[in-house]
């Protein structure tokens, strides 16, 4: 338990640190939402004051409503006033949080694009969607509630305090020595709230892990008898995942009784000496308080407590933000850098996309009029987390109109080698020109890149139905255009026939769909797509020969001015292309430079 919170100490102060200058993100908005409880507070001075004179007028002078009606209209006013600095500082706060959260959302998300399916391969999916939905929305209470309640709460009762000491010291000095005691008990129960936050944002982490990675193998499960004991599983990662909740509602509201014991005894403390000084068993030297000075101390005793209550009830929220940064910071391992300056973001500003050793550039034609799509120079390559070399240092051409067959063994590195080339996986060296009509002036600084397509041996089929996984590939695509895609891959007739057409169902519920056939309508995004440079993975691996022919005459025809490559292990589909790679041995034979 001691290695365990000496490992955290650090990451935790990191936390705190990053939590304590969010607020530059949205500096304006932030600097209000501390700024208005304070004046507001300032202005509760006044407001006592004015509502104890009137009330001493009404009493002890028997003014008439009449002469009161200036007095009064200045308490409303003040109140009014107060109403509307805590209702603009609580909608500062707020617009404040949400752009926040933006930000740290777009910053995390772009970070997770820019990692590559590699990385986030390696962790499930549930807990990657966690962090980007549950943790960064975990930060709202900290930045709307509890950063202006702990400012408030280190300058309001020092403020009222004084100022009561001013009117009578016993009084002062009685608010000055318990106020502080709660802040102390409040950092107490605090740590175990800190630690309880930890543990439950962990469980709930283990929680969306494996229910999200159970759902997405159900089939592999009930085939393999697992499923009962998978649904137990679930099952206790829930229960911890209640039990731990439980603990964090336990611990908050120790807190908040603790906070209210104390402002209790404080205010009460007041009530009873002033009491007693009017009544005259202090002394002679405690009853020289006019009724004014006694309801307005009284007035302040409250107030004094008010912050610190705020603070209790939103103390928890700290505890959550913290604990939630530092989930993500073990995710993610390094947290977004906040700006130095206080420099106003806009709400639709994201982070760019850079994609590191790829440079994106308009087409060009060179002396004898052949247009290159890719150009790679030092391009090497090592196992993703090895330091296993897949590929030696090679630089090759591929020119708009070449085909080109990438052959070798299974494991030498063929998928890799695509994926590197487009940067879904780190390279371990080298420079990677891309030609592109979409390049516009944004030279290898596009969130994507543009005309460019790359199909995996195992597409993703995301959406219900055929119609929205091939309008993934092109949004705008008319019904027509959509069964000329499935048409080129001899996928018409099976859908008119013998299911419901553009909107047959797939995913879980998309039954009598074989393998093969899901595999050419993830193909027929090809043929909707814009592309000067086509990658493909196997589009062949499971489809019979006349099938394989059929798709593979529709792909040389679409790509007949582009660059292809296309990696597999069948000889009749490399022998249908104008070049043949061979990747063995660390090294890319037959390409040209």
């Amino acid at each position: 338990m001691t290695k365990s919170l000496a490992v955290s100490s650090p990451r935790a102060k990191r936390s705190g640190g990053w939590l304590a200058q969010s607020w530059r993100l949205a500096p304006r908005r932030m600097l209000w939402a501390l700024c208005a409880p304070l004046l507001a507070g300032v202005l509760f001075l006044f407001q006592a004051w004015w509502l104890a004179d009137i009330l001493d007028r009404a009493v002890i002078g028997h003014a008439a409503l009449q002469q009161l009606w200036p007095a009064i209209s200045i308490v409303a006013g003040l109140l009014l006033v107060r109403a509307l600095l805590v209702w603009s500082g609580e909608r500062a706060a707020s617009s404040g949080a949400e752009h926040i959260k933006h930000w740290l959302r777009a910053t995390l998300m772009q970070r997770l694009l820019n990692k590559g399916p590699t990385w986030s391969r390696q962790h499930p999916s549930g807990e990657l969607t966690t962090a980007l939905i549950d943790h960064v929305e975990a930060l709202e209470g900290y930045l709307q509630r509890y950063m202006s309640a702990a400012v408030a709460a280190v300058f309001l009762p020092l403020l009222l305090a004084v100022v009561a000491m001013g009117v009578d010291i016993v009084v002062g000095l009685l608010l000055l020595l318990t106020a502080p005691l709660i802040p102390v008990f409040m950092a107490l129960v605090g740590w175990g709230a800190e630690a309880a936050n930890q543990k439950y944002h962990q469980a709930l982490q283990r929680l969306s892990g494996i229910f999200g990675d159970r759902v997405k193998g159900v089939f592999t499960l009930v085939l393999f008898g697992r499923a009962k004991e998978e649904v137990e599983a679930v099952q206790q990662a829930s229960q911890d995942l209640g039990k731990t909740t439980m603990k964090v509602l336990r611990i908050a509201f120790l807190s908040s009784a603790v906070l209210e014991l104390f402002a209790a005894l404080g205010v009460a403390g007041v009530a009873v000496y002033i009491g007693l000084s009017y009544l005259g068993m202090l002394g002679d030297n405690f009853t020289g308080m006019t009724l004014q000075q006694g309801l307005f101390c009284l007035f302040l005793a409250p107030e004094v407590y008010q912050p610190l209550r705020q603070l209790a009830a939103s103390y928890h929220d700290r505890a959550q933000a913290k604990s939630a940064i530092t989930s993500l910071e073990a995710i993610f391992k390094t947290l977004p850098a906040v700006p130095n300056k206080n420099v106003e973001l806009t709400s639709n500003e994201a982070p760019e996309a850079k994609w590191e050793g790829v440079s994106v550039r308009l087409p060009m034609t060179d002396s004898n009029g052949v247009t290159p799509a890719l150009q790679v120079e030092g391009f090497s390559l090592t196992a993703p987390g090895t330091e296993t070399v897949l590929l030696k240092p090679v630089s090759f051409t591929v020119n708009k109109g070449e085909s080109i067959a990438l052959q070798g063994s299974s494991g030498s590195g063929k998928t890799t080698l695509l994926e590197s080339v487009v940067g879904l996986r780190a390279r371990h060296s080298g420079e990677v020109r891309l030609y592109t009509e979409g390049a516009g002036s944004n030279d290898g600084e596009l969130g994507f890149l543009p005309g460019v397509c790359l199909l995996s041996a195992h597409p993703f089929l995301s959406g219900e139905t055929v119609e929205q996984v091939l309008k993934l590939a092109a949004p705008e695509a008319s019904e027509a255009q959509m069964w000329n895609a499935l048409a080129k891959v001899d996928m018409e007739h099976v859908l008119r026939t013998q299911h419901a057409g553009l909107q047959t169902l797939l995913g879980t519920r998309g039954y009598g769909l074989s393998g093969g056939q899901l595999q050419r309508i993830a193909l027929a995004r090809l043929f909707l797509c814009e592309a000067d440079l086509v990658l493909m993975d196997e589009p062949t691996a499971h489809l019979d020969a006349r099938t394989r022919d059929v798709v593979l005459d529709a792909i040389l025809a679409f790509c007949a001015d582009k660059a292809l490559i296309i990696a597999t292990h069948d000889p009749a589909v490399a022998a249908r292309l104008q070049r043949q790679w061979s990747l063995q041995d660390q090294t890319l034979s037959g390409v040209q430079s």
